[in-house]
Parts: structure tokens; C-alpha cells; sequence
């Protein structure tokens, strides 16, 4: 398939439409971004590599870094991460609060800020560094020793992250953060700020794609199952309470980021990832969602 002649038609055809998305501005670094940045890439099973418009520029992925976090929390502990966050869609905005108390400080998933708060506290408790060990893990996995936090936007979350620090602490009421809440908070918001291209991104994620196993080189970041499961979590609730439409417009495994970032996952396939940085109702790119929606609809691969 020629996957390049498809994504320049698709990029032309969803670059020209109106955005009416939005800029996050409850991040005041991320409402300062270019609001015309449109990039996409793919990375195939077989070596193909192909990108279009701003695929080369960094941003920042926001909660795509929480499906990393997860994969090195479930490397560390095991099926015991599943004691701690739960595996069901939420049905409710990323920052609420609504179920926490009803389920005992059990977030519902690990991709909303709840549960990803309970991901940084598991590493701050398995993890000597959190914030080296982290970094150099995807490093490792993404053969890219330039990847880096941005202290910048980390700051900035970090000056206006009230809902966080309250999801936090109320956590910690139930007994569901172990360590200091400022402590797992500091680790959050570092691991939200990661920094990539939509490059880097497709390469890094291949390996979801290949059953949890690097494509060059023998390393087998994750199991067979753990892989599945994780493709299977970015399946159900990797776009918040869109999650469904996501599914059902494009049909693969993937995850958004407030950064205006998507990745997405076709198993012995592909990763693609798009950045466009105006944002739906919902908190996911408005154009990097119609991107994708057409180019499975074109190239009929989605997994359904």
C-alpha cells in the first residue's frame, strides 16, 4: 500500500478545512503555540518511514507520556499494577473527581490524570531516580538520547495544576498514594512534559505494534499479554470519555495529549502519530482526529 501517496491526499484535504478546535488555555505555555502546526508521521512493521508538514518540530505530549509511565510501572510490578487503577473506560472528563470517592481512590483507568497520578506514585516507590530512570527509559526504547522533560511547560503546569493537587490529596485520603502527594505531583507533571516530534513518536510506539518488542534490536520492552493489554487499555480509554468515538470513527488503539498530539496504534502493522494543537470539546486535536478518521476509512485498516 502506498501509505505516502495517501497521507499527502488526506494532509492536503484536512489541512484546508476549518479548526474549530480550541488552544488549552488552562496550560498558559501550551495557549502559547502556534495554532496553524499540522504534522503527521508513520512508521511501518517494514522499515517505511513517512512524514508530512511540521512531523519534525517538537511539542509537548502531554498524556501520551502516561502510556509510557504505565509500560514502566507494569515492567516493575506486574499484574499488581491492576490492584491500584482499575481497567474501565471512565465516562467522565480526565480531571474529574465524581468516582473517586464512590470507589475507594481506585481510579478507573491509568490514562486519566487520577490514575496516572497513582502510576507516578507506584514509581516513586519502585525507583531509586524517578525522573532519570523514566527519562532513560524512553530513551531506550525510543533509540533517541534527545528526548528531554521541558522544564518550561512543567513549570507552567505546575503554577496553575490546582485540580491536579486536588486529585492528589484526595487519593491519599483513601490510601490509594502511597508517598508525599507533592513529591508524586513533581513526577507527574515532568512526565507530562516530554517533548517529541511526530517522528519520534511513531517510531518509539512501534513496538505495541510488534507484540511488545523493538523492531531493531532483540528487546522485548513488554510481554506478549502485557503489550496486548496496554493496546487494549489505549483501545477503551485512551481518549478520555471520546473513547468510543474514537473507536468508532477510526478503529485503532491510540492515545491523545492536551498538547494537541495523537498516536495510534494498527498491531503488525503501523504507528502514526499527528499534532495539530487545537483541541475539541472533549480535549482531543480536533484535525488530528479527522486525519485519522480518513486515512483508515481510505486505507480500510482498522482492526474492526
Amino acid at each position: 500500500m502506498d501509505f505516502k501517496e495517501i497521507i499527502q491526499d488526506i494532509y492536503k484535504n484536512v489541512k484546508a478545512i476549518e479548526d474549530s478546535g480550541a488552544l488549552p488555555t488552562y496550560i498558559p505555555d501550551l495557549a502559547e503555540v502556534d495554532p496553524k502546526k499540522f504534522g503527521v508521521h508513520i512508521t511501518t512493521m517494514d522499515c517505511q518511514n513517512f512524514g508530512m508538514g511540521d512531523c519534525y518540530e517538537n511539542f509537548s505530549i502531554q498524556s501520551i507520556a502516561k502510556v509510557l509511565s504505565l509500560i514502566l510501572a507494569y515492567k516493575l510490578i506486574g499484574a499488581k499494577t491492576w490492584e491500584r487503577v482499575d481497567v474501565e473506560p471512565s465516562g467522565n472528563a480526565f480531571n474529574s473527581l465524581l468516582q473517586l470517592e464512590v470507589e475507594k481512590g481506585i481510579p478507573r483507568n491509568p490514562f486519566i490524570n487520577a490514575g496516572a497520578l497513582v502510576i507516578a506514585d507506584i514509581l516513586l516507590s519502585e525507583l531509586k531516580h524517578p525522573k532519570a530512570e523514566f527519562l532513560a527509559f524512553v530513551r531506550d526504547i525510543s533509540n533517541n538520547k534527545d528526548i528531554n522533560y521541558s522544564s518550561k511547560i512543567a513549570s507552567s503546569e505546575k503554577k496553575v495544576g490546582y485540580r491536579n493537587i486536588a486529585l492528589c490529596n484526595f487519593i491519599k485520603s483513601l490510601g490509594n498514594i502511597k508517598n508525599e502527594p507533592s513529591d508524586v505531583l513533581d513526577l507527574y507533571f515532568d512526565i507530562c512534559s516530554l517533548e517529541m516530534n511526530c517522528k519520534d513518536l511513531s517510531e518509539l510506539f512501534l513496538f505495541l505494534a510488534n507484540n511488545g518488542k523493538k523492531i531493531l534490536g532483540q528487546d522485548q520492552i513488554l510481554t506478549e499479554t502485557q503489550s496486548k493489554r496496554v493496546n487494549a487499555l489505549m483501545q477503551t480509554c485512551g481518549f478520555y470519555d471520546e473513547s468510543g468515538e474514537f473507536a468508532f470513527r477510526v478503529g485503532l488503539p491510540g492515545k491523545s495529549g492536551v498538547g494537541g498530539g495523537i498516536i495510534a496504534i494498527y498491531p503488525d502493522k503501523y504507528a502514526i502519530a499527528v499534532w495539530s494543537p487545537k483541541l475539541n470539546k472533549k480535549g482531543n486535536s480536533y484535525k488530528g482526529m479527522k486525519f485519522l478518521e480518513q486515512f483508515t476509512s481510505v486505507t480500510k485498516l482498522s482492526i474492526f
